[in-house]
């Protein structure tokens, strides 16, 4: 009865994406692409510009130049001076800001659908016009490092996965931190910010996403009118990267003050590449749900309720990025428990799966929360705005979302076996492990963490 129930659960989400399936798309003449999603539920819009260039792009010497860039765009233009953007916004009864990823960055407004005309004008305006004076600079580049001191250095488990990701990928840049090593900060100058500016945002290497109460006509024609008159540059040429085949358990530990310990391990896996000839990655979905998806989880049931090893144990696994992908486990022990347990207590419910296979009324549970998590993010305007974005930023087509969510529905018991045999093996295996140390007596001082 029960899985009777999940699977009409199912049908009843899948039946909400043929009312959002309505984007429409313009390219102009300098490539920009244009893609916009009426929403007429509310009278206002979000306005996001991607920008294909993350931490992936950059090079040894200056990483984190893509996450500075980002600071920059903040600082002004010509014709609309140091934090001139963030108050024009603040005025129309919006908000705005930015992110940097490995595969892109990212800029946005939420603003009421008068305004949007505005900050099209305003975001075409940096997109080829950016100031960047070296005293702004100069003071930025503080601000940024005190961000990595804060978010970074001064957090366990940040510097954990950072250091992780640094021995699980040898040669790919996915090994480096978005926002770059400290030295290399410490060095950076005005002209490696421009050179990245002049290198990558230009209208051939970006996309504009809008969705809200708007007329997808005269959204066009501002485009047009904004972003068409931005000359177009020729890219440099991406070469491959690929990672060199791992062939051997890879082990690390970072002594921290802390205070519980942390077991992270990470299994390289495939991400998608094609959305309808890949399996693999749908499976590996649905294994990362069924171990931490909800609360009858395998890894809350099991490891934490049940055998009482862990008082934190999860699973994570992102299936679309422009580099290699990696399926987390992370937990940190009981007390009284050690490390070396937790760890074995992550293989023995890998190894379970991988001999005995799972329910199928617990794939099904998986399956509604799993699904019921991409339908719902694409409740909000802003959420279906990302959720287009991040697609096409990594060479997804959002046209393919409703078939990635039938990709999903249609995961079978035998293909998550299958994957959990397939990838979880030591050969592709990176295990860190945090050794808390004693906190410190009077922390550090610490200034704002910075909006941008």
């Amino acid at each position: 009865m029960r899985y009777t129930r999940l699977t009409f659960l199912l049908l009843a989400l899948a039946a909400p994406l043929a009312a959002l399936a309505n984007p429409f798309e313009h390219q102009l003449a300098n490539g920009l692409r244009v893609i916009v999603k009426e929403d007429h539920r509310a009278p206002t819009a979000a306005h996001m510009v991607w920008y294909r260039a993350g931490s992936i792009d950059e090079t040894n010497g200056t990483t984190g130049v893509a996450h500075v860039l980002e600071h920059m765009m903040f600082k002004g233009t010509p014709s609309a001076g140091p934090g001139e953007f963030n108050r024009r916004v603040a005025a129309a009864g919006g908000r705005d800001n930015a992110f940097t990823s490995r595969d892109y960055t990212a800029y946005f407004q939420q603003i009421p659908k008068q305004k949007l005309e505005e900050m099209m004008q305003l975001e075409a305006d940096r997109m080829s016009h950016l100031n960047l004076d070296p005293k702004e600079f100069a003071q930025e580049i503080k601000v940024v490092m005190e961000e990595r001191r804060l978010r970074t250095d001064d957090q366990p488990q940040a510097m954990l996965f950072e250091q992780m990701s640094g021995v699980a990928f040898q040669s790919h840049p996915y090994r480096v931190p978005i926002i770059g090593w400290m030295n290399d900060l410490e060095n950076m100058t005005a002209q490696d910010a421009r050179d990245w500016y002049e290198r990558w945002y230009v209208p051939n290497n970006a996309f504009v996403v809008i969705v809200g109460d708007v007329d997808h006509a005269q959204v066009f024609k501002w485009a047009e009118q904004y972003y068409g008159p931005l000359k177009s540059r020729p890219l440099p040429v991406r070469k491959p990267q690929d990672e060199p085949v791992q062939s051997g358990i890879r082990r690390l530990t970072l002594k921290a003050p802390a205070e519980l310990p942390v077991v992270l391990m990470s299994y390289k896996v495939p991400v998608i590449r094609d959305v309808e000839k890949d399996v693999d990655p749908y499976a590996l979905e649905m294994l990362s749900a069924i171990l931490d998806g909800h609360e009858a989880a395998r890894f809350s049931k099991h490891l934490i309720r049940e055998q009482r090893l862990a008082v934190a144990a999860g699973a994570g696994y992102d299936a679309s990025s422009r580099g290699p992908g990696l399926f987390f486990l992370q937990g940190s022990p009981s007390e009284g428990k050690a490390p070396a347990e937790l760890e074995a207590g992550f293989r023995a419910e890998l190894a379970r799966i991988q001999k005995d296979g799972v329910a199928d009324d617990e794939l099904a549970r998986a399956k509604a929360q799993l699904v019921a998590s991409q339908i719902y993010k694409l409740d909000s305007m802003f959420g279906q705005a990302m959720e287009i974005g991040q697609m096409e930023s990594v060479g997804i087509s959002y046209k393919r979302d409703k078939r990635m969510i039938e990709k999903l529905q249609a995961v079978s018991a035998e293909q998550v076996q299958a994957v959990a045999q397939k990838y979880f093996r030591d050969d592709v295996l990176t295990v860190a492990e945090l050794d808390p140390q004693p906190l410190p007596q009077t922390p550090r001082s610490r200034a704002a963490a910075p909006r941008h």
